[in-house]
């Protein structure tokens, strides 16, 4: 096996992948959907009040993912939430490649099974365009966050960007992928 390529995407290429061609009727590779990226983002709210709270939402989200985030900046100021323009709101991660399938795996088969009350991913996820996004409400839900060194609580918003060109084919994608939707 090439050490290069994730488990899971060893499995996209060798029995996804022509599933989907089955399924969707397409013949080339190419016109299949396919994992663009996955997005994870963090609000950080309390970084106002407490300026720690950004660098423990770092090193739990680099921890999580393998990669370290970049601090998101509010682009203009809104008097009712007490936000400056400039100030951090924010962490947020890009994966690709050989993390992005690592990271999904994880979340399928560890992490969303870990989270309280599961039953199942919402069907109200997707975007119109085949995308699809999970809310998780707490960040220990991860196997590599340990629960002796949580100091605070935090949600998380992933989303993952496909190349589908509309939700159902989107659907079928993360189906195959392992993602536990519910059904109708």
């Amino acid at each position: 096996m090439n050490s290069s390529k994730s488990v899971l995407q060893e499995e996209y290429q060798s029995k996804i992948l022509p599933e989907l061609k089955k399924t969707l009727g397409r013949k080339n590779d190419y016109a299949v959907p396919h994992l663009e990226k996955v997005v994870v983002n963090v609000g950080a709210s309390r970084a106002q009040e407490d300026s720690s709270f950004i660098e423990y939402a770092s090193k739990s989200l680099a921890r999580v993912t393998g990669q370290k985030p970049v601090i998101t900046l509010a682009r203009k100021a809104i008097s009712g939430f007490k936000i400056h323009e400039g100030s951090k709101v924010g962490l947020k991660i890009t994966l690709r490649g050989k993390r992005m399938y690592d990271f999904i795996q994880r979340l399928v088969q560890i992490t969303l099974p870990r989270v309280r009350d599961f039953r199942g991913l919402s069907n109200k996820g997707f975007d119109g365009r085949g995308n699809y996004t999970i809310g998780i409400k707490e960040h220990t839900a991860f196997p590599e966050i340990d629960p002796d060194e949580v100091t605070e609580t935090f949600g998380l918003e992933i989303t993952v960007v496909t190349n589908a060109k509309n939700d159902e084919e989107g659907k079928i994608l993360l189906e195959l992928l392992g993602f536990p939707l519910r059904k109708k």
